[in-house]
């Protein structure tokens, strides 16, 4: 079960940037320890548990990169622009020629093993062949061009994907053209997701003429899949602290994280607060974002726990900086940073110094061809037509005050950030 470290409980209460939140929980927490073995076929979305090392070269031996007729360059120099006969024929798949005449050329393939003396290919497009069969080579042409030196993309030994590594499909190719059938991974982290408050129902009950049907705990839970999770479903907890200490302990037993949504602001009828001190430890930190403010975080028998708003925005957005960060950190994942597009604003905007805002956006392209982000017509944490109806995130710094038609901005695109 991964532990937290002293240091996240004693975060404290002033106001904190994001950056600073971000650092403190990825200094706070231990990566699973659990190892296991999974087929490369169901490794995509895992993080690697050990460097992995090339068993073997990439190519494994050299290799004509076109399709065209292969020589010794010196030859080239001795035939002084003369015909050359074609000796040998290689398919890709073939067996190299162990020895080729002097003066003599191989019709080659792609993918092709090069024939043993020869250090250099034509492509067929750039070469004339005569009724005879014999080629003329054009001149210009360098020493070694067209051809893949065995281990010019990956030398053996060499370490071609580090621990930490989250894999993607262009990782699973790489393992697979090494001849790898399996990988070792860090064990999925298991996260129970719960929200809660008596006026929301789950969808499919009966909604009373005053609640809402639960979005919350929906989309946590899809997007905690998509970092490749395994969750744990809790369901809504009715406002009673005593309930909510003991799903808690329950839940931290056989959890890595507890992540919660609603009922974690300081209001009276906020009951997540008691429940949690009941059976662990809590602090709120308030995160100087918008939306977001405040996130409670603490531990459970050891076990980290997360509570973000209840507004669905505020919700979505705290999850992508600090519950997302989390989760990466307890698999064990290196840090990922979002690579912003610098785009051009079409709105105008304000916003108070010392707090980062995140406005929701669509792109679209201007009259002169470049890029424009478009600000949604609303405000409000609440408004899911917010999220489903724009393309990303315009994300402004601290230090920005006020943003003007065709300001250079940071656009984040939802299809970055899940």
């Amino acid at each position: 079960m991964a532990q937290l470290s002293s240091d996240l409980e004693a975060f404290g209460d002033p106001m904190r940037s994001l950056d600073e939140a971000v650092s403190h929980i990825l200094g706070a927490l231990a990566p699973v320890a659990d190892v296991e073995t999974v087929a490369l076929a169901r490794a995509d979305g895992r993080v690697l548990a050990r460097d992995l090392v090339a068993p073997m070269a990439l190519p494994p031996f050299t290799n004509s990169a076109v399709d065209g007729y292969a020589v010794q360059f010196a030859d080239m120099e001795t035939a002084a622009g003369a015909p050359i006969a074609v000796a040998d024929r290689i398919m890709a798949g073939g067996a190299a020629k162990a020895s080729v005449p002097q003066g003599r050329t191989v019709r080659i393939f792609t993918g092709a093993p090069m024939p043993e003396r020869s250090d250099t290919v034509y492509m067929q497009e750039d070469v004339r062949v005569d009724a005879a069969g014999a080629v003329h080579f054009p001149i210009g042409l360098g020493r070694g061009a067209n051809v893949r030196p065995i281990g010019e993309d990956i030398p053996i030994g060499s370490v071609v994907l580090a621990k930490g590594r989250r894999l993607r499909p262009q990782d699973i190719a790489v393992c697979a053209a090494l001849g790898l059938t399996a990988l070792e991974v860090r064990r999925s982290v298991r996260v129970a997701v719960f929200s809660t408050g008596d006026e929301i129902v789950s969808p499919g009950s009966a909604r009373g003429p005053s609640q809402l049907f639960d979005s919350n705990r929906f989309m946590l839970a899809a997007m905690l899949r998509r970092l490749g999770c395994k969750v744990g479903d809790l369901g809504i907890l009715a406002d009673d602290p005593v309930l909510i200490a003991d799903a808690l302990r329950q839940a931290a037993r056989g959890h890595d994280f507890i992540l919660a949504s609603g009922g974690v602001s300081t209001g009276e009828a906020d009951c997540v607060k008691a429940g949690v001190e009941q059976t662990g430890e809590l602090n709120f930190w308030r995160v100087a974002i918008k939306p977001g403010r405040p996130i409670a975080m603490g531990s459970i028998e050891g076990v980290p726990f997360m509570g973000l708003p209840g507004n669905p925005v505020a919700s979505f957005v705290t999850f992508v900086y600090l519950a997302r960060a989390a989760v990466l950190a307890l698999a064990g994942a290196a840090p990922e940073q979002f690579a912003a597009m610098p785009v051009r604003a079409a709105f105008a905007y304000r916003k108070k110094a010392g707090r980062r805002e995140f406005v929701r956006a669509n792109l679209r392209h201007g009259a002169d061809g470049a890029l424009e982000a478009v600000k949604f017509p609303r405000e409000g944490a609440g408004l899911l037509s917010s999220l489903i109806e724009t393309d990303g995130l315009v994300e402004l710094p601290e230090s920005t005050t006020q943003v003007e038609p065709g300001t250079t901005v940071s656009f984040l695109p939802y299809l970055l950030l899940l």
